[in-house]
C-alpha cells in the first residue's frame, strides 16, 4: 500500500541534474589526463586541470549526499544513489591518484600503451556520458543502457590487456638495470588501469539499478 502511494508522489529530479554535472566532471577529467599522456598538454597544465575537476566532482557528491538526508521521495534506493556517486567520485579519485604519482616521478613522456589506457579512460567516461540520463526513465532505455554497459565492460576488458602488454614492455628493457623505472612505471600503468576499472564499478551499479526497476 505505501508503495502504490509513494509511486503517486513527484520524485525528486536533481539527482539525475546532479548525477550528470558529476559525469561532466570525469570526461574533462578524462581528457585533461589523455591529453597529458599523449603530450597535447605538458604535465602540470594537465594534473591542475585534473585536480581541478576532481575538486569540483567532491562538490557535486557532497551536494548528492545532502539531498538524500532531505529528501522525501528519492528515484531510486537512497542506498544506490550513494553508491553510485560513490564509485563515481571513485573514478576520478583514481585519476588524481594517477597524475599525482606522474607528478611525483617527474614524468614527462609516457609509453604507447600508457597513452592507449588514457585513450581508453576517455572511452569509458563519454559512454557514462551518454548512459546517466537515460536512468532518467529506466523503463525506456533500459536496452541502452544494457548495450553501454556492455561497452564499458569491454573497454575495461581491453585495459586489462594493454595492462598486461605495457608490463611487457617495460620489464624488457629493464629486466638486468634500472630496476626503479621499472617500478614507477608499473604503478602508473596500475593506476591507469585502476582508473577504469572504477568506471566498471559504475556500470555494474548503474546494471543493479536497471535490475531493480523492471
Amino acid at each position: 500500500m505505501l508503495g502504490w502511494f509513494q509511486n503517486l508522489l513527484p520524485k525528486e529530479d536533481k539527482f539525475f541534474d546532479l548525477f550528470e554535472l558529476h559525469a561532466a566532471t570525469l570526461v574533462a577529467g578524462a581528457k585533461a589526463l589523455n591529453g597529458l599522456l599523449a603530450g597535447s598538454v605538458d604535465v602540470p597544465e594537465g594534473s591542475r586541470e585534473v585536480l581541478a575537476q576532481e575538486d569540483l566532482a567532491d562538490e557535486i557528491a557532497a551536494k548528492v549526499m545532502m539531498a538524500v538526508g532531505r529528501t522525501f521521495i528519492t528515484p531510486f534506493d537512497r542506498g544506490d544513489i550513494e553508491e553510485l556517486i560513490g564509485s563515481m567520485d571513485d573514478a576520478i579519485d583514481q585519476m588524481k591518484k594517477t597524475v599525482k604519482t606522474i607528478s611525483l616521478y617527474e614524468l614527462e613522456t609516457f609509453a604507447p600503451s600508457m597513452k592507449d589506457l588514457g585513450f581508453s579512460i576517455v572511452e569509458a567516461a563519454e559512454r557514462l556520458v551518454d548512459l546517466l540520463p537515460m536512468l532518467r526513465d529506466i523503463k525506456r532505455h533500459s536496452d541502452a543502457i544494457g548495450v553501454l554497459t556492455k561497452e564499458i565492460g569491454r573497454i575495461e576488458e581491453r585495459s586489462d590487456e594493454l595492462h598486461v602488454q605495457g608490463l611487457k614492455a617495460l620489464f624488457k628493457p629493464h629486466r638486468a638495470a634500472n630496476t626503479m623505472d621499472f617500478i614507477v612505471g608499473a604503478e602508473v600503468y596500475d593506476h591507469l588501469e585502476k582508473v577504469v576499472d572504477r568506471f566498471e564499478d559504475v556500470a555494474k551499479r548503474v546494471s543493479r539499478i536497471v535490475l531493480e526497476h523492471l
